[in-house]
C-alpha cells in the first residue's frame, strides 16, 4: 500500500552501502521507521530528502508494518540554520527529544507542527537560542501530558505566588514559604519575568509562541528552570544537549 504523507527526518543511520534508516516524524501517522533505499548515491532522487531535519513531501510503501520511501521532494531544509554549528546543535537536539516521546504509529499533528516552527524560528526569526529552545521544552512537556500547574501556588492558592517556585517532579507552582506543605521534591525559584513568560508559553495563542521577551536574567532563568523541566519528568539526557552546551562553552 502507497501513503502519501509530510514528515521531518528525526534521525538518520546508513544502511549497508547505500541505504538509510530514517525516524521520520509525519503528518498522519506520528513517527515511522522507514528504510531509503539507495539514497546515499549521487544520482539518488532521495538524497536531499533523505537527510536530517529536512521536511518533505513523502510516498511510502508499506508492507507488513514496514515502510519504504519510493518518492520524495523537500520542502523546507532550513538551509540558514544548517549553516551555523550552533543552532544545527540546538535543533539536533529538538530531534531527539522529539523522537524520544513521540510512539511508532500515534498521529500527534501539534508536537510536529511546534517542531517545524522551533526550526523556523532558528533559521529566520532571529529569536535568542536560549528563548527558543525553553519554549520548546516547555510546550512540548504540555503537548506530551506533562503540563505544569503554573495559575496559582499549590498549596496556598495565591495566583502571584511570593518569591515563587516551580517543583520539578510534581510539575506545579509554589510560594518559597509553601516548600514543605508541597512536597520534598526538587524546585527552582522563578523570576517575575520568567513565570509571566512560561504562563504565555503554556496558555498562549500557540501561534505566538515566540512572541515575548526577557532580560538576560530572567531568560536565563527560564532558560534553566525549562530544561530541567523536561529533564526530570522525562527522567533522562540527552547527547545533542551536552554536545550544544559545550559549543555554548566554547570547547
Amino acid at each position: 500500500m502507497h501513503i502519501t504523507t509530510q514528515g521531518l527526518v528525526l534521525r538518520e543511520v546508513n544502511y549497508k552501502e547505500s541505504d538509510k534508516i530514517l525516524t521520520v516524524l509525519t503528518a498522519e501517522g506520528g513517527k515511522r521507521t522507514v528504510k531509503a533505499r539507495g539514497c546515499r548515491r549521487k544520482s539518488s532522487p532521495l538524497a536531499a530528502s533523505a537527510q536530517l531535519l529536512v521536511y518533505s513531501d513523502m510516498t511510502l510503501f508499506e508492507y507488513q508494518d514496514r515502510f519504504t520511501l519510493n518518492e520524495a521532494e523537500s520542502i523546507r531544509q532550513f538551509w540558514r540554520m544548517k549553516s551555523d554549528v550552533e543552532l544545527l546543535a540546538l535543533a539536533s537536539y529538538f530531534a531527539e527529544v522529539m523522537e524520544a516521546v513521540s510512539v511508532e504509529g500515534r498521529p500527534d499533528p501539534a508536537a510536529l507542527s511546534l517542531i517545524l516552527n522551533s526550526l523556523h524560528a532558528l533559521d529566520k526569526l532571529n529569536k535568542p537560542q536560549a528563548l527558543v529552545k525553553a519554549a520548546f521544552e516547555l510546550k512540548l512537556m504540555c503537548l506530551e501530558g506533562y503540563e505544569p500547574l503554573l495559575d496559582a501556588c499549590a498549596a496556598c492558592g495565591l495566583p502571584d505566588p511570593e518569591r515563587p517556585r516551580l517543583d520539578l517532579v510534581q510539575g506545579v507552582l509554589h510560594c518559597a514559604a509553601c516548600k514543605d506543605e508541597v512536597g520534598e521534591g526538587i524546585s527552582l525559584p522563578l523570576e517575575e519575568g520568567a513565570l509571566a513568560a512560561m504562563r504565555h508559553i503554556v496558555y498562549g495563542d500557540p501561534k505566538r509562541l515566540f512572541s515575548f521577551q526577557l532580560d538576560p536574567k530572567g531568560l536565563d532563568c527560564l532558560s534553566r528552570v525549562c530544561e530541567r523541566f523536561l529533564l526530570t519528568q522525562l527522567d533522562r539526557g540527552f547527547n545533542t544537549l551536552d554536545f550544544y552546551k559545550q559549543l555554548k562553552a566554547g570547547m
